[in-house]
C-alpha cells in the first residue's frame, strides 16, 4: 500500500484497521511493544480513574515543568485537533512530529488488526520514548488492566476515583471497577489512590502484589479555608498553597493526588513548595468546569456520568444567582442518561438537546423523549428543543438567553468539542448587540 502522508490520512487509516472500536486485551499491544522496542528510561506516572484523570495529569505536568523538569504528557481524548493528545514541555506536538511514529507503527504491525486507540497510543508512546524528557505522564483510556497504556510499566500509579461508568466492560459495581483500575499498579512501586470513599478491591490488589499504596485520609490529606490550603503526607507538609486555577471543590482531591505522586518519587524527581504553588496556579485545561466570561456566562464541562455530573451540579449551585440556566446537552447512548438528567434538572430552565458526530451518541430526539418520560421538574416552567450539533444548540441558547443568564454545555467531550471547534466562544446576548 501507499503510506499516508498527512496526519488526517493516518487517522483515517487507523479507523479502518479493526472491525471494533473497542477490543479489550493487551496481547496485540504487548507484541507491538516488543516489535517497536518501546522503552522509557525516565520515570513514568500512569493515571487511571473514572473522573479527574485529565485534571490530575495536567497538575502533575504543570508542577513538573515549574520544578524545571522536561515533561511529556499523553492525555485524551482531544476536543478539536488530535495533536492535543500529546504535549512535550507544555506544548502540543505538531502533526509533522507524529508522522514518522505512525509510519513506524504501520511497518511494525504487519497484518495485525490494531484498533484506532492501540495504533495511535503506540505512535505517541514511541514519540515520547524518543524525546529528551525527565518525566512521562500517561493517562489511561478505559479501565486499566486491559488498556493499551498498561503495557508500559509505571514507576508510580495514580488512581483518581472509582465510579459507575463503562460497566459493560469493567464490571457491575465499584468493587469490580476498582479491581480493573488497580491493575495499573506494579509490585514494589508507589500507588496513589485519591478516592475518599475507596472500594476495598483497590487496597486488596495493592497488598496482593506488594505495591506501596498511598491512600488519601491515611497516607496523605489536605485541609484549607477560604484563602489557602495545605497538604500533609508521609513526613512532609506544604502550607499556604493557593487554590488550583481549575475550578471546583473536587480539584483539591486531584491536586492532593498529584502532590503525593511527586512525594512518592522524591528520590528521583524532587520538587519544592514554589513549584507546587506556581504549577497549580497556572493550570489550563479546557472543559473542566471552565467558565468563559461573557454575557451570558458560558460553562463548559465534560461531565458524562452521574458521579461527574453530581460534582458539576454542586459547582454550578455555588456560582451565585443567575435568572435562568440554559443547558446544551449531548451524550453517548451507553451512559446513564436518566440519572444525569435527573441530577441536573433542578437547575435547568431550558434544555437544548443535540446530536453528536459519532454513532455511539444518543440522538437529540431520544434525549428529549427521555426527559419528557421522566417528568422532571426544573426551577420553573421548562422548555426543550433539539439541534443537529452542539454549535447550533449553543446559537439557539444565546438567542434565547438574557445577558445575566448562564449557559452550560456538558455531557461529552464531543459536546464541548463541538462548542470549541471554531475557537473559544465569547458570548454577547442579543440585548447587547
Amino acid at each position: 500500500m501507499t503510506l499516508p502522508t498527512t496526519l488526517a490520512e493516518w487517522l483515517d487509516h487507523c479507523e479502518r484497521l479493526h472491525p471494533k472500536n473497542i477490543d479489550m486485551g493487551l496481547a496485540r499491544s504487548e507484541e507491538m511493544k516488543r516489535r517497536l522496542a518501546l522503552e522509557f528510561k525516565v520515570p513514568v506516572i500512569t493515571v487511571a480513574g473514572t473522573n479527574g484523570k485529565g485534571s490530575t495529569c495536567t497538575m502533575i505536568e504543570s508542577i513538573g515543568l515549574h520544578a524545571g523538569y522536561k515533561v511529556g504528557l499523553y492525555i485524551k481524548p482531544h476536543f478539536v485537533h488530535f495533536e492535543e493528545r500529546c504535549r512535550v514541555n507544555g506544548s502540543m506536538v505538531s502533526a509533522d512530529d507524529l508522522l514518522p511514529h505512525f509510519e513506524a507503527v504501520e511497518k511494525a504491525r504487519g497484518d495485525m488488526p490494531l484498533t484506532y486507540f492501540e495504533f495511535t497510543s503506540l505512535a505517541i508512546f514511541r514519540l515520547l520514548s524518543m524525546a529528551e524528557l525527565d518525566l512521562v505522564i500517561l493517562e489511561v483510556g478505559l479501565g486499566g488492566r486491559l488498556d493499551t497504556v498498561n503495557v508500559i510499566d509505571t514507576d508510580c500509579a495514580v488512581i483518581t476515583s472509582i465510579a459507575l461508568d463503562h460497566m459493560e466492560y469493567l464490571g457491575p459495581d465499584r468493587e469490580a471497577i476498582g479491581r480493573e483500575k488497580a491493575a495499573i499498579m506494579r509490585p514494589g512501586k508507589p500507588a496513589i489512590f485519591s478516592d475518599p470513599v475507596p472500594p476495598a478491591s483497590v487496597g486488596e490488589y495493592a497488598k496482593s502484589i506488594g505495591a506501596d499504596l498511598w491512600q488519601i485520609g491515611v497516607d496523605f490529606n489536605f485541609a484549607g479555608d477560604k484563602q489557602q490550603w495545605g497538604w500533609a503526607g508521609r513526613g512532609r507538609r506544604y502550607a499556604g498553597l493557593a487554590y488550583p486555577s481549575l475550578r471546583g471543590a473536587n480539584q483539591l482531591l486531584n491536586a492532593s493526588g498529584a502532590i503525593a505522586a511527586f512525594e512518592a518519587l522524591r528520590d528521583r524527581l524532587p520538587i519544592n513548595a514554589q513549584a507546587i504553588r506556581s504549577g497549580l496556579a497556572t493550570l489550563e485545561l479546557p472543559g473542566r468546569f471552565q467558565i468563559v466570561p461573557g454575557q451570558p456566562t458560558l460553562v463548559l464541562d465534560v461531565a458524562h456520568n452521574p458521579h461527574a455530573v453530581g460534582a458539576l451540579f454542586e459547582n454550578l449551585d455555588q456560582m451565585g444567582f443567575f435568572p435562568r440556566t440554559h443547558a446544551v446537552f449531548g451524550v453517548m447512548a451507553d451512559k446513564d442518561m436518566a440519572a444525569i438528567l435527573t441530577r441536573m434538572a433542578p437547575l435547568v430552565d431550558r434544555w437544548y438537546f443535540c446530536d453528536l458526530p459519532i454513532p455511539r451518541a444518543a440522538p437529540a430526539q431520544q434525549l428529549a423523549d427521555l426527559y419528557r418520560a421522566l417528568a422532571l421538574k426544573g426551577p420553573g416552567p421548562v422548555t426543550t428543543s433539539m439541534h443537529a450539533n452542539p454549535s447550533e444548540a449553543l446559537r439557539a441558547a444565546v438567542a434565547a438567553a438574557d445577558p445575566t443568564d448562564r449557559i452550560v454545555a456538558f455531557g461529552s467531550f464531543y459536546t464541548v468539542g463541538g462548542v470549541l471547534k471554531d475557537g473559544l466562544p465569547r458570548l454577547s446576548a442579543k440585548h447587547l448587540s
